[in-house]
Order: structure tokens, then C-alpha cells, then sequence
């Protein structure tokens, strides 16, 4: 039998070691990942899906480098229905 170093297989987690490390929705996962903007899943048998580790760590550490663009404030007293008076 081959010895295996350190470097010659490729570390997976499922999805809940992925919750665990990124609170996000299944939903948002997955439409992030139909975007190209997440780590792809790839399937080990019909019913385990896993991602990459080290891709998702990579994703973690370039969000962490870079600021998200938060969405434009909205003036609530401005709005047509409910309006903030004061």
C-alpha cells in the first residue's frame, strides 16, 4: 500500500462542517455557487455532496480582504405606505 504525505489527497467537509464555518442559508450558498461566486460542490455518491476545504478557506480569507458594498439607505420618511412622520 502507497504512503500518503500530508499533500497528496485533497481535505473535504460536509455540510454541516460548511454551517459551521459559514452562517449562511442553503439557499444563498447555492445560488452563490450558480453565480461562480462560492466553492462548487462535487458529489462523493448520490446522497454525500462535500466541498474543498482549502477552497472554501480561500473564499473566507479574499471576503475578509475585501469590504461588501452595503446597500443604499432608504429615508423611511419618504415612503408611500407607512410613512415616519417627525
Amino acid at each position: 500500500m502507497p504512503k500518503l504525505d500530508e499533500g497528496s489527497y485533497t481535505r473535504t467537509i460536509r455540510r454541516q462542517q460548511l454551517k459551521e464555518m459559514v452562517p449562511l442559508a442553503d439557499s444563498t450558498i447555492f445560488g452563490m455557487e450558480q453565480r461562480g461566486e462560492f466553492p462548487r460542490r462535487f458529489a462523493l455518491s448520490s446522497r454525500c455532496v462535500v466541498w474543498d476545504l482549502a477552497e472554501v478557506e480561500a473564499w473566507l480569507a479574499s471576503r475578509r480582504a475585501r469590504p461588501i458594498a452595503r446597500g443604499q439607505q432608504v429615508d423611511v420618511r419618504h415612503r408611500r405606505s407607512r410613512p415616519v412622520r417627525g
